[in-house]
């Protein structure tokens, strides 16, 4: 189906709207998690009393990048991003990062999450009082599911990869109703889906919540990502700046889609996906395993909009380790002062997961590919921060030994100041051709979906603005759900 399915099952809903009800929750629109200024006022006197993490209902309205950077009683402000000047990035380019820390779970993900439950929940398609609700994933998605499924008081499968960092398990452990670990790592995703499939034939009473699929992805990263980017470039642009694009891995093609909402504002921009150089399925049709946590690959997500996609840029995950103890060691962090990067921001380099940085360096090779200068603003995503890979800082003291002075000054000048335009590849029509028809291999062949749809997909000039117009629609499901539950004031 083209569209989120918005069909209404009566019964289910109003044991739905039972639940809630019992739950004491309250819903957020699409428009609510844009704009948190249109949030009631008693909600936000609520959350004063509440921590970000907590498993608490009126924490679905921290469902935004808007979020006062407190790990306990804020409420909302401008949206949290850093800008990294040339100092760190060595390109005069302009790179602005926002940040996906100050969300619930520490991670953005919980946003496309709620926005794959929520159309079937509001609609009564998914009960919460049957139903158990599966969330496939490399990492921090079934995260942010377990976390929205424990509010609705409903049972969770978590599925991801034994290699992913143990951070994740252990948070796993405490609020997932069950975590099923699945062969591999990062890069492991068919192995994710065959553990679907298995599930479906169990005879259990479930529903996959699969993010490489789910519309309900696309259209929260489109709406609430994308108009954060623009208020971000509207607040920092200066007289003479130019928006020239984003840059995000593809991952399950849910970030990347605020790249479709931005060329609608600024049609001249550009989109580049980045994936590990070890993987590179979109530059090359390649395939192997890598250590960028949290991006996922060997496949092109169903939700992934190539005919939109301008650039390809494949990052060494060398770097993206290396990076990471640049930025988080203190030998490091010192070292970039002495550079003359200003010492507060080195303090926040921390808000760079492996993710994030896989996207700041991809925002640096951009920047050199298309030359751009000190007017030139690109926008990238920090999905989630260092505090969910802490234990790989000590495994990599562990394996390398401890940090110096000299690891910093090698680390710094090959992983940044020498990253170049090689591994890049600038689409063509018949390129974005390619990329999509990857998509065949898994999506038809594998996962059930039909010739004619990978068809629409490329050549039904509406496929994706039709999907792109339904939040208005879910919001008025929303609020009439809301209405039926009764503890809206």
């Amino acid at each position: 189906m083209t569209t989120i399915d918005l069909a209404i099952d009566k019964d289910r809903r109003a044991r739905a709207v039972k639940r809630a009800r019992e739950r004491n929750i309250v819903i957020p629109t699409y428009a609510q998690m844009k704009d948190p200024s249109k949030i009631p006022s008693n909600v936000k006197d609520e959350l004063k009393g509440i921590g970000l993490w907590d498993i608490h209902p009126r924490n679905l309205f921290r469902i935004n990048w808007h979020n006062q950077p407190l790990a306990s009683g804020g409420t909302f402000g401008g949206v949290n991003y850093l800008e990294l000047p040339s100092s760190l990035t060595g390109v005069p380019a302009r790179i602005l990062a926002i940040v996906g820390k100050w969300f619930p779970t520490g991670a953005h993900k919980v946003g496309a999450a709620f926005s794959c439950l929520v159309p079937r929940l509001v609609t009564g398609q998914f009960d919460p009082t049957t139903q158990k609700a599966v969330w496939p994933s490399t990492g921090n998605y079934c995260r942010g599911g377990a976390y929205d499924s424990a509010l609705l008081g409903c049972e969770s499968i978590a599925i991801l990869p034994e290699g992913m960092s143990k951070e994740r398990f252990e948070w796993l452990s405490k609020v997932a109703g069950e975590t099923i670990k699945t062969p591999g790592s990062e890069s492991n995703v068919k192995e994710i889906f065959d553990k679907c499939w298995e599930l479906r034939k169990s005879g259990q009473d479930l529903m996959i919540f699969n993010q490489f699929e789910e519309f309900g992805n696309y259209l929260w990263h489109f709406e609430v990502t994308g108009h954060a980017m623009e208020e971000v470039f509207k607040h920092a642009a200066r007289p003479g700046d130019r928006f020239r694009g984003i840059t995000s891995a593809t991952g399950s093609a849910g970030t990347i889609a605020s790249g479709d909402y931005m060329k609608k504002i600024f049609p001249d921009s550009k989109i580049a996906a980045s994936e590990a150089l070890q993987c590179p399925t979109l530059l090359e049709n390649g395939f192997g395993s890598h250590r960028i946590e949290g991006i996922g690959d060997k496949h092109v997500p169903w939700i992934h909009n190539s005919k939109n996609t301008d650039l390809v840029v494949a990052v060494d995950d060398n770097a993206v380790v290396n990076v990471s103890r640049l930025f988080n060691e203190e030998a490091g962090r010192a070292y970039l002062v002495e550079r003359g990067v200003p010492e507060k921001l080195v303090g926040q380099l921390d808000l760079l997961g492996f993710s994030g940085i896989s996207n700041v360096l991809t925002a640096v090779k951009m920047a050199k590919y298309y030359e751009m200068d000190e007017n030139d603003v690109i926008i990238t995503v920090l999905t989630d921060s260092m505090e969910l890979y802490h234990s790989r800082i000590g495994e990599m003291r562990g394996e390398m030994g401890d940090y110096t002075d000299t690891n910093a000054a090698a680390d710094y000048a090959r992983w940044i100041l020498q990253q170049s335009t090689d591994n890049m590849l600038e689409l063509r029509y018949p390129d974005r051709r390619r990329v999509h028809n990857l998509k065949y291999y898994t999506w038809v062949e594998q996962q059930g979906r039909t010739y004619e749809e990978i068809q629409q997909q490329w050549y039904q000039p509406n496929y994706w603005t039709d999907v792109q117009g339904q939040a208005d629609e879910i919001d008025e499901l929303i609020v009439a759900f809301n209405t039926d539950v009764g503890l809206v004031k």
